[in-house]
């Protein structure tokens, strides 16, 4: 694990102490629907299946979407069981994340 993903671990662990995301299958897609997600982060080791659904679901909502980590990293982040996908609709948070997201496609 490099440096980048420590700190988007470490964003993320803030941001569900702040109370500022969902995770979980059913908890994301109602929180997109009802649109209050802005970011929508999916497990890159996702299931080409669950990769399709969450994409169709950004692109349905007009929801920011990227992979990142594994699920095992996105769940032990939040402290919880595997996590597939995790969506935030705080400015701050997502604007930080963004910036180490993209800080880490460039390498």
């Amino acid at each position: 694990m490099n440096d980048t993903d420590k700190k988007i671990i470490n964003l993320l662990s803030m941001a569900q102490k702040a109370g500022k995301l969902v995770s979980g299958e059913f908890a994301v897609e109602k929180y997109i629907q009802a649109g209050k997600a802005s970011l929508l982060l999916v497990a890159a080791d996702a299931s080409e299946n669950a990769k399709k659904q969450y994409k169709d679901m950004s692109d349905t909502y007009g929801v920011q979407m990227y992979y990142v980590l594994t699920k095992n990293d996105l769940g032990a982040t939040i402290g919880k069981n595997i996590r597939v996908a995790i969506a935030l609709a705080d400015n701050g948070f997502i604007k930080a994340l963004l910036k180490l997201i993209n800080r880490k496609a460039e390498i």
